[in-house]
C-alpha cells in the first residue's frame, strides 16, 4: 500500500523514513519530491563491457545548469538522501520535468528497504534540455511491506552521489 504525503510526512517526523535534506514544501498527495545534485555522470566507452568496470565522464553543474543532449545517457544523482528500514520506496519523474522529454528512471525504480543514500538517476532526453542543480526533477514513493523485512546491503551502499554501473563486481551469474 502506498502511503499518503501526509504519512509520509508523519514518518519523517517519526524518524521511520529519512529524507536528507527534509522540507515540508515538496510533500504531495502521494510522494515526497525530490531535486537532482550537480553530479552528472556519462560512459565514455565505445562498447562498455558488462564485467568491466566503465569509464565515465564525471561534470559537476554550476548555477547555468547543463545542457543534456538526446543521444547521450546520463547517470544523475539526488540532492537528498532518502529511504527507509521500514518500507521499500518507488522513485518516479515529476510530470512537469517528463513533459519537456526528460526521462530520470528507465529500469531500476525500486529502493529495497534499508537502502538510504541518494539515488542514482538514469536521464535521457527528447531534445535538449537545460537542466539545474537543486531543480525538483522527480518524487519517490514509500510502501509499505508483507512480512519480515530484509535490508539492503548491496554493492552500492555507501553511495554518496551519481554511481556508474557495479555489475563488473559480481560473478558472472549476478551473484555478489
Amino acid at each position: 500500500m502506498i502511503l499518503s504525503g501526509l504519512e509520509i510526512l508523519s514518518e519523517v517526523r517519526a524518524g521511520h523514513i529519512h529524507i536528507d535534506d527534509f522540507d515540508v514544501e515538496r510533500i504531495e498527495p502521494n510522494s515526497y519530491g525530490f531535486r537532482l545534485a550537480e553530479d552528472i555522470l556519462w560512459y565514455t566507452d565505445d562498447v562498455i563491457d558488462c564485467f568491466r568496470p566503465p569509464a565515465a565522464q564525471h561534470v559537476k553543474m554550476g548555477p547555468e545548469g547543463m545542457i543534456l543532449e538526446p543521444e547521450r545517457f546520463y547517470l544523475g544523482g539526488t540532492m537528498e538522501a532518502m529511504g527507509s528500514p521500514h518500507y521499500a520506496a518507488t522513485l518516479y519523474a515529476c510530470r512537469s520535468a517528463s513533459t519537456l522529454g526528460i526521462w530520470i528512471q528507465f529500469s531500476a525504480p525500486l529502493g529495497h528497504s534499508g537502502a538510504v543514500f541518494p539515488w542514482t538517476l538514469e536521464m535521457k532526453v527528447a531534445q535538449p534540455v537545460r537542466v539545474y542543480p537543486g531543480m525538483v526533477i522527480g518524487k519517490i514513493a514509500f510502501w509499505s511491506m508483507q512480512g519480515e523485512p530484509i535490508s539492503y546491503d548491496g554493492k552500492y551502499s555507501g553511495s554518496e552521489s551519481a554511481v556508474v554501473s557495479r555489475l563488473s563486481l559480481e560473478d558472472g551469474r549476478g551473484v555478489r
